[in-house]
């Protein structure tokens, strides 16, 4: 089967090509690096000749709000575009976990704008609402702050390995579109503040992780449950502990 991953360089795009090669499939990592835009256009109908599934793991370049917004709608209004003219079965994009209650934030409004394109197009799909990973945790605290003081919210969160997404997003593109979301997630519970806090010492940052109920999240602001699945999520096995002993995160 060919399989056309758009992203297929990052990090969920390269483990996931990585999995469907080596069970068989006809895979195309497509990028702009090859030729591939969905911004512009570019490479898009050629790339999709004779797929019949194509996994949605691009993300914004920025996170501006009206950046992240036109990227989300240009790029899935022409991708969308072009797997109605190839024919393709099965369309699977990777969105996040509680982006219809963040609307607060403007990545989370892109992602929703995504998100109904796809709904609203002929081809079937499945969308996966990932909880956060455990590879962002450092982009976590840069976003709230470089002062010694780093203000992060209480919430829970149920991070989740990159190898974990990568699996879960290998297995869904092989099954039927289920024309809805699937939720994928951790095997563990943190408050957000507690795990950074932990993550910096882990890596030697001296920055402290000033808990705070109020502060936002990527411009949003969180319940305790925001951060969380909403229904019975399929959950990963990797845990901080390994993936840190094992990744071994830049920082």
């Amino acid at each position: 089967m060919k399989i056309v991953v758009i992203g297929g360089t990052g990090l969920i795009g390269s483990k996931t090509v990585r999995l469907l090669t080596e069970r068989g499939h006809e895979v195309v990592a497509a990028s702009p690096k090859s030729g591939v835009n969905t911004v512009t256009g570019e490479g898009l109908d050629a790339a999709l000749l004779g797929a019949e599934v194509v996994l949605d793991l691009a993300n914004s370049p920025s996170f501006e709000d009206k950046a992240v917004l036109d990227f989300f709608m240009t790029a899935g209004t022409n991708l969308l575009a072009a797997e109605a003219r190839a024919g393709v079965r099965h369309h699977v994009a990777l969105s996040v976990v509680g982006t219809e209650d963040l609307q607060d934030s403007g990545y989370f409004r892109g992602k929703l704008v995504q998100e109904r394109l796809i709904k609203a197009s002929p081809t079937p799909y499945t969308i996966i609402h990932a909880t956060q990973f455990l590879e962002f945790l450092g982009g976590i605290a840069n976003s709230a702050g470089a002062d010694a003081a780093i203000p992060l919210s209480t919430a829970l969160i149920q991070p989740i390995a990159s190898d974990d997404v990568a699996a879960f997003v290998a297995e869904i593109a092989l099954a039927q579109p289920v024309n809805g979301t699937i939720e994928i997630a951790g095997p563990e519970k943190f408050h957000l503040a507690d795990l950074v806090a932990r993550y910096l010492v882990d890596i030697g940052d001296a920055r402290q992780v000033q808990p705070d109920a109020e502060a936002r999240y990527f411009g949003a602001r969180l319940d305790e449950a925001s951060l969380l699945p909403r229904g019975s999520a399929r959950l990963g096995t990797v845990t901080y502990a390994d993936w840190f002993k094992t990744s071994r995160p830049n920082h």
